[in-house]
């Protein structure tokens, strides 16, 4: 389900959140005991708290912590500022700990699913406490400066990700460890080190078998990329680690792991971008060509991928199967600011959310076959903030056979438009050949590692009948698509060579000469 905060309070909602399990939602307004959690199933109230400066909360894996977190301040009456991290316990709202949490980032502590360890940042260490207990630290890690820290997920034995930026020409590394063994020789599962890192994000797999970590730098000093520079690195538990080799060159939009924990994919590279599979021993398992995308979003059974360009892009979807590698759908979403799978894995949900727009805000709720189910639009002068899907526990909703024909709607679907031929910038204006000499350019043919599949016959000109002007033609096109790439680069601050320079400046010549043989008889 869906849940509207408005059916149960209408004063516009600061933030929302839902337990682990579902069964619980919590959210504050900004008023009066504005803190308040209700059970989903009936809407009767756990708890309410009187917190008014609240602006992020979440629950502990098994509901028994609640944690509320208030913007730091300092005044004449608290020179050192007031606790603003709490921890309650539910359902008897008793305050637990009061704590100093200054940074947003990393605000709230991490907890293992069994809530037999949590973690906090303190002070550039980590802080282990066991069993709820926060009155006294079971255990530290401390070494240089510990900036940010990832905690596996699932059920295993508590593993954590540190990350320590570099400093005085020394790498930055990553390191993972088994709790309780945190020091020592030989302590470390893996290490790897690396330079060119400002900040890393950091992804566990869900059998905690395995960590990505994509490293970035606030700016590209080569010129060659506005968003700066990424690399993406692999860390097993077994001791392996690996820098992923990507093939183009250009930023990292997105990673993801597959839920089975045994693939991830990657969108990458200057636009158009590529999306790769790969395995966990760093190899090219699949490839998705390029197209307009910057996302990824596997199904929670993994048996769905969808690739999508939200953003500064025009919300195309691309939904694949991925036991097939056979594309199921490519529905779209202008203007989407966000998404999500439903746990059923057979719907996902898009919306258009304030802050990023504050115009035609709304979501939208799709089957992944492309049929729009529900659209709902907030009044005009209103702003949608936020969209949550219920949770469910794992394994509640196994993985369905992958259908190919749209679901049955009444709103239809926003299917993409069917590729049309290659036609160059300048030509665009001019109405296009009978005889449809250009080449077709759909986005270049996804294709398995490293054999390439056989491209589709849509891709197949239909051709002049003249063998040598089809020739020409191709090869015209094929310098010009060349062309708009590099100054696709050249657009996202990428510095050109010489050479690349002097092809752009050739494309007037080239587009006359493609002109010359569309119009002879």
């Amino acid at each position: 389900d869906l849940v509207s905060v408005s059916l149960r309070d209408s004063r516009p909602s600061r933030y929302l959140t839902f337990s682990k399990d579902g069964t619980l939602i919590g959210w504050c307004n900004g008023h009066r005991l504005f803190v308040s959690v209700v059970k989903c199933a009936d809407g009767s109230v756990v708890s309410t708290f009187d917190l008014p400066k609240t602006a992020l909360l979440e629950f502990s894996p098994l509901n028994n912590i609640l944690v509320t977190w208030q913007p730091y301040t300092k005044t004449q009456d608290s020179p050192q500022g007031d606790a603003n991290l709490q921890l309650w316990e539910l359902p008897s709202g008793r305050l637990v700990k009061a704590l100093y949490q200054k940074k947003v980032d990393s605000w709230c502590p991490r907890w293992t699913e069994d809530e037999k360890v949590c973690v906090r940042s303190v002070n550039n260490e980590l802080h282990f406490f066991e069993n709820n207990d926060f009155n006294s630290i079971a255990n530290k890690l401390h070494m240089q400066k510990v900036s940010d820290f990832a905690v596996s997920s699932g059920a295993q034995p508590c593993k954590v990700a540190i990350y320590v930026p570099g400093s005085k020409g020394a790498p930055s590394f990553v390191r993972l460890y088994q709790y309780p063994v945190l020091g020592g020789p030989g302590a470390a599962l893996a290490n790897k080190s690396f330079f060119k890192a400002d900040k890393v994000m950091m992804q566990w797999n869900q059998k905690a078998s395995a960590v990505l970590v994509t490293a970035s730098t606030e700016v590209d000093k080569s010129g060659a990329s506005y968003y700066g520079e990424q690399t993406l690195h692999y860390l097993g538990v077994n001791g392996e680690t690996a820098l992923v080799q990507l093939a183009k060159n250009g930023p990292i939009y997105d990673v993801a792991w597959s839920p089975n924990s045994l693939e991830f994919c990657v969108v990458y590279g200057f636009m158009p971008a590529k999306a790769t599979v790969f395995n966990l021993k760093c190899e090219a398992v699949f490839d998705f060509g390029t197209g307009p995308r910057n996302a990824a979003y596997y199904s929670p059974q993994g048996h769905i991928l969808v690739l999508a360009g939200f953003g500064n892009l025009r919300g195309k979807m691309e939904v694949w199967d991925v036991k097939k590698y056979k594309q199921v759908s490519t529905p779209q979403a202008p203007d989407a600011t966000f998404f999500s799978w439903c746990p059923d894995g057979e719907h996902i949900v898009t919306a258009t959310c304030a802050p990023r727009l504050r115009v035609s805000n709304g979501y939208k709720i799709w089957h992944y076959t492309g049929s729009v189910l529900q659209k709902h639009d907030v009044a005009e002068g209103a702003e949608l903030r936020d969209v949550r899907w219920q949770p469910f526990p794992d394994g509640i909703f196994p993985e369905r056979p992958i259908r190919h024909q749209a679901a049955p709607s009444e709103l239809g679907s926003t299917q993409a438009a069917p590729t049309q031929a290659y036609r160059p910038p300048a030509l665009r204006h001019l109405p296009a050949a009978p005889s449809s000499k250009l080449e077709a350019k759909p986005d270049p043919e996804p294709q398995s590692a490293p054999a390439p599949v056989s491209h589709s016959q849509s891709e197949a000109s239909s051709g002049s009948g003249d063998p040598e002007m089809d020739k020409k033609i191709k090869n015209l096109n094929k310098k010009l698509r060349a062309i708009e790439e590099l100054k696709e680069q050249q657009a996202s601050g990428k510095v050109l060579q010489k050479n690349q320079v002097e092809k752009i400046q050739k494309e007037e010549q080239l587009l006359k000469e493609l002109q010359a043989l569309q119009v002879k008889p």
